[in-house]
């Protein structure tokens, strides 16, 4: 006969955090929410931006010029991101967060002088260099987290912490719909100089990873570029940066846009100029929302059937929703409501970057993995920065931007035969 205590189910019970796990995660969150409402602040304000600047700098604003110099300027800012891979040997000899507040400091400081900008040459300087700071961000509090949070934690630590991100973009609308409406894309960039307390505040309360400190020894005589691009780690570093630059160029292209796309139909339905604005930022708040739930859902998914395979149904589901959304609704009479409903889809899927933070450093040791992660995410930037040219330019050519958006469904695609090329690491430990 079974005892009391046989038939008592047992509660796994997870590790519980301590205060510096708390605060440590909070600042990286935090930093990560102002380095998406940094971000996409740009993508808000680039048609009042453009319109004032491109008359100064000698251009007309026409829509097809406020395109071209929009994808120009994004373009830019996007290799500022793929420079960003400066911060990662720094991270990996120096520490994490000491980094981690440098890359903050940086994109605050130069987001707050774009407010200045007197031409669209001056806006350009300002958003590469913010574009430096912004691009370390990820790489660094996507390190910090894996490593300081315990292992039967860490894998929703990723999700958990990937929210951030999308909550800086529904930030971003919530400034715009009050203080963009009201008082310009000038004091929009000024909001996004607040990030330097975050920054101060990361350097003096968050402690070093105790996996780092570990490993500092072995870091000092690490040459972690040369590493990841060897005999060990080359193929699992390729296909990452592979993978990588298809969520940054589908994502990206499609989150840019967006707002730009929805004034355009919302005007088209008869909307006043504020009016679109304020539709525009509501779309990108549900964009936010639906980004964050995806993030949310999708490392219990990764733990369930593993990495590959969720990555493979988050690619797909991209894939249709940009089609649906800027190849179908964005040319429909009445396309407004449906081409919001497909934003809401897309954001969904759009959380497949909380993959990233969760797989990329179950794929290194800790001596080069703020390097591997920072490269990868740099590599995939670079690619994003030429495809912005090329979208720019034929936003320019067709006068419309649903088609070329529409046509960088087929990066996941191609995203859907590289996948099984990656390593399957469910169940792993994080390597030390």
């Amino acid at each position: 006969m079974n005892s009391l205590t046989d038939r008592t189910p047992v509660v796994r019970r997870r590790t519980p955090l301590n205060r510096s796990q708390i605060a440590g995660f909070w600042g990286a969150w935090a930093g990560w929410t102002l380095d998406g409402m940094d971000s996409f602040i740009y993508a808000l304000v680039l048609t009042p931006a453009l319109t004032e600047l491109l008359p100064r700098s000698g251009y007309a604003a026409t829509p097809a010029n406020v395109g071209l110099a929009g994808s120009i300027l994004f373009a830019l800012f996007l290799v500022g991101w793929g420079l960003s891979f400066i911060w990662g040997p720094l991270a990996d000899r120096f520490g994490r967060t000491k980094v981690l507040a440098g890359t903050i400091f940086t994109f605050a400081i130069f987001t707050g002088l774009a407010a200045t900008s007197h031409n669209v040459w001056e806006l350009a300087i300002y958003r590469f260099i913010a574009g430096v700071g912004i691009g370390g961000e990820w790489a660094l509090a996507g390190t910090y987290v894996a490593e300081s949070w315990p292992e039967d934690r860490r894998k929703m630590g990723a999700g958990y912490l990937q929210t951030g991100y999308y909550a800086g973009f529904f930030l971003a609308a919530a400034l715009n719909y009050t203080i963009g409406v009201h008082y310009g894309w000038r004091a929009m960039f000024l909001t996004g100089a607040v990030p330097v307390v975050v920054a101060i505040l990361v350097l003096l309360r968050v402690k070093e990873s105790e996996t780092w400190e570990k490993a500092d020894a072995s870091a000092a005589r690490a040459k972690p570029l040369r590493e990841i691009l060897g005999p060990t780690y080359r193929r699992r570093t390729w296909v990452a940066c592979i993978l990588l630059t298809i969520a940054i160029i589908g994502l990206w292209a499609g989150a840019v846009y967006e707002p730009s796309a929805v004034i355009q139909l919302a005007t088209k339905a008869g909307m006043a100029k504020n009016d679109a604005i304020r539709t525009a930022s509501l779309a990108t708040g549900l964009l936010s929302i639906s980004t964050i739930l995806g993030c949310l859902a999708l490392p219990p998914l990764a733990e369930r059937i593993g990495r590959k395979k969720t990555l493979a149904i988050y690619f797909f589901g991209m894939a249709v929703a940009i089609a649906g959304s800027f190849g179908w609704a964005f040319y429909l009479p009445n396309g407004l409501a449906p081409f919001i409903a497909w934003l809401c889809v897309l954001g969904f899927f759009g959380g497949n970057f909380a993959l990233f933070s969760l797989w990329l450093p179950e794929q290194f040791e800790t001596r080069v993995r703020a390097t591997a992660f920072a490269f990868c995410t740099s590599f995939g930037r670079f690619v994003g920065a030429g495809v912005n040219f090329l979208l720019g330019a034929a936003v320019l050519h067709m006068h419309t931007l649903g088609v070329p958006v529409a046509l960088t469904a087929l990066a996941f695609i191609v995203g859907l035969f590289v996948i099984p090329f990656a390593p399957e690491t469910k169940g792993e430990v994080l390597p030390q």
